[in-house]
Parts: structure tokens; sequence; C-alpha cells
């Protein structure tokens, strides 16, 4: 794929052309499949069992997400996901706030079908709620075996943890993973100026204060990641 390929609309979660299902109605990019395919099989002989939480996501999705988590409907964490009182906050704290579990709605890197959260559905029952904790995939987890065989294979099939760690910007997500060749170059072409052009023909919960704020915002929460290994 060329940058060429990677139109706005793409780019900012309004085009869901290049998507197709995977399970659980979930989507991913079509050009990522395959090495999920190849990598949930890999892992399969391990005995763990690689399974979606969440995939492909649109504007509109995050955008109601975001929405909820300003106005206090879905709970907002701290670093080390203790329940926040988000009413507490106000301006660019309360931004940032959000921001460390919940990405912009127009910059998420689910809007590329690059970026996915998974877990091991193998490790629990068919009715476990998967809450996407950091203690769910640390020792003592149930998916912390899944997060050692990621450490160790998920590069092999092109995919990274671009959160692997926290480094002042989004909180370390152990669950996950970009496949590199798309999602680096979606994230060389979305810019500054197309995620602000998209948020004026698209306001957002809190407008005003992220177009404000915006260029902090996208340095330290869009482009500071973990660099995928070379």
């Amino acid at each position: 794929m060329q940058l060429t390929e990677l139109s706005p609309a793409l780019l900012t979660g309004q085009d869901a052309g290049p998507m197709q299902l995977v399970e659980h109605n979930q989507q991913l990019h079509q050009a990522v499949i395959p090495a999920y395919r190849q990598m949930q099989q890999a892992a399969a002989q391990q005995g763990i069992a690689i399974r979606l939480v969440s995939g492909w996501r649109s504007f509109e999705r995050q955008a109601a997400i975001w929405q909820a988590k300003c106005e206090g409907r879905r709970p907002v964490f701290d670093r080390w996901q203790r329940p926040l009182k988000i009413e507490h906050y106000q301006g660019l704290a309360k931004l940032e706030a959000i921001m460390l579990y919940s990405a912009l709605p127009g910059a998420s890197r689910h809007h590329w079908g690059s970026d996915l959260d998974i877990y091991d559905a193998a490790a629990v029952s068919n009715d476990y709620q998967v809450q996407l904790q950091q203690s769910e995939y640390s020792a003592g987890g149930p998916f912390y075996r899944l997060s050692q065989w990621l450490t160790q294979h998920a590069a092999q099939y092109g995919f990274f943890l671009p959160y692997r760690e926290f480094q002042g910007g989004v909180a370390a997500e152990p669950w996950h993973l970009s496949y590199q060749p798309l999602a680096t170059r979606c994230q060389r072409a979305l810019t500054l100026e197309q995620l602000r052009l998209v948020l004026q023909q698209h306001p957002i919960a809190e407008q005003q204060t992220v177009l404000a704020h915006l260029p902090e915002l996208y340095r330290r929460f869009i482009c500071n990641i973990c660099e995928a290994p070379k």
C-alpha cells in the first residue's frame, strides 16, 4: 500500500471501504487479515486462542465513546487504572485524563484498521467479560501467557505494541497491537492540519478546548508511541 492511497477519510475513521469482517462483528483492514490469521495459527499451536476485543472503529463510534467519558457516563481511569471522577477535571487536565486510555476522535489508531485489542479466549470461560485491565495481562492474570508470547513473537508477523510502556502520553496497553507495515504509514500520513480540519467539520465534546490544545495533544498522545522493533 502506498501513502497516496491513504485518504483523509480513511485516516480519520470515515471510510470503511477497505475493512473486512474478521470475527465477532469486528473488522480489520484487508491488508492486515492475512498476518493476523498467521499469528492466530502460530499462537494456537501453543494453546493460545487470540481473539479480537476491538478492531476497526469509525469516527462516529470513537466520538460516542469520547462523549460518554466527557460526561461521566463511561469510566475514566488513571495510569494505575484507578477510577477518576471526571467531573472534578476541567480544561486540558480533563482531556489528558481521558486520552490516557481513549483516543481523540479522528486520531484513533483503530480508525486505520491496522490496530487491534486482543485477548486469549482459551484462558477464560466463554462468558468472561474482558476488561482490558493491565492486571489481566500481568503475572497472575489470565492473559499473562499471551502477553509473554506477544513479546517474543508478534514482530514475526508484522505486529508491535505501540503502548508497550508509558511515555508521558497514552498509558501502557499490553492488549493493543499495531500492524507495522500499515500503521506506520498511516501515522506519518495523519497530519495535524488534517486532524484539525476533521474536528472543525465534525464537532465533538469539549471541542473548543481540544482545538486550543491540539498541537500539544497531537505531539503527546498521537505521535508519541513506542516504536516498532528494527
